[in-house]
């Protein structure tokens, strides 16, 4: 080759060095490798999720983003279905939106709407593997450059997790940002032998309760279906995250007794109608259902006063049979000690 040449080529090599620097040295961070740090945790895009696994359980739900990105509108929806036409605004005041929006701030309200979904999308995939997660996984993984709007995707994503399955985001170790997810409905409904975890349905159960508890305590099928269609459920069409709808509302969690289902009395044609089942009696009440409804639409219990007022009165019945089952134990257990005094007394 030319001296020539090879002098250009060289100097040309060397301005490319030179551009190259400025993020080489961001980049030489005193950390460890990325690939060595978080071995087992999906790309940002998961694409590396299994599709599906017999050995570890992980279902296909959570390769379609797109899913998730349509159920984070959720609690607008099903605000929209008017739980309760009682509720109240409690002398709030919505602020009118300037029709002059910074530049700035809608910017960043996108980001945010667009990393929403995809961090629902990855907790999700972390609890299924009964993995915690890290604040810095949820950076490198999900975040990326804009650390500043950290904490408000997490708080949008929490909120997202609740609402839809019932999860609850806690941080386990503030020192170093560890977080794990628990089902925080206390229902035995994803209850499930093996290793492998299911995405929870105790959100989606929650809202037919609270359709239910909203309707006097019993909801037709109908009224049920169209706040279920605001989700994008469908009767005819299987779900990528519940499955079959149909069958889980009317079969699988009426066998569990959490749901009753029964065809309305002189119906013709028949109408069916949802009522709570024993379970959900056991496991929850009117004030917890009532509290997750108000927080689907930004309120308070107290905003729907009929329904706080039954949910009131639901827990001080409670409270007197909790009282009485006390007083019973409690007698049962004097009954037992003077049974045995006495016995003792009439052998010597």
């Amino acid at each position: 080759m030319p001296r020539g040449q090879k002098s250009k080529l060289r100097a040309r090599a060397k301005r490319r060095q030179a551009r190259q620097e400025p993020s080489d040295l961001v980049e030489a961070q005193p950390t460890e490798p990325e690939e060595e740090e978080f071995p087992s945790s999906p790309s940002p895009s998961f694409e590396d999720v299994p599709q599906s696994s017999a050995a570890t359980g992980t279902s296909s739900s959570l390769q379609v983003p797109g899913k998730v990105c349509s159920t984070t509108t959720v609690a607008a929806s099903v605000s929209d279905a008017k739980f309760s036409e009682g509720a109240t605004d409690q002398g709030k005041e919505t602020p009118k939106v300037s029709q002059s929006k910074d530049t700035t701030e809608q910017s960043s309200k996108d980001l945010v709407d667009e990393k929403v979904p995809l961090l629902v999308n990855y907790l999700l995939y972390k609890y299924q593997m009964k993995e915690p997660v890290t604040k810095r996984d949820m950076l490198r993984k999900v975040i990326h450059k804009h650390k500043n709007l950290f904490s408000e995707i997490l708080k949008k994503a929490s909120e997202h997790l609740e609402l839809l399955f019932g999860l609850d985001v806690k941080e386990t170790d503030p020192n170093r940002g560890i977080y794990v997810l628990v089902n925080k409905l206390e229902l035995g409904c994803d209850e499930k032998t093996g290793n492998d975890r299911e995405i929870p349905k105790t959100g989606l159960l929650m809202i037919v309760l609270g359709v239910i508890l909203t309707k006097g305590n019993c909801a037709t099928e109908e009224q049920v279906w169209k706040v279920l269609n605001l989700m994008e459920l469908y009767e005819e069409k299987k779900d990528r995250i519940y499955g079959d709808v149909k069958r889980l509302i009317t079969k699988d969690l009426v066998q569990k007794k959490y749901l009753e289902y029964r065809q309305v009395a002189n119906s013709d044609p028949p109408v069916y109608e949802f009522l709570w089942g024993p379970r959900a009696y056991s496991e929850t009440t009117k004030m917890k259902v009532l509290e997750f409804v108000a927080r689907i639409h930004g309120k308070v219990p107290a905003a729907f006063p009929s329904l706080y007022e039954e949910a009131l009165k639901d827990e001080e019945e409670r409270a007197q049979a909790r009282a009485s089952a006390r007083a019973r134990t409690a007698a049962l257990a004097r009954a037992r000690t003077w049974a045995k005094a006495h016995s003792s007394s009439s052998t010597k």
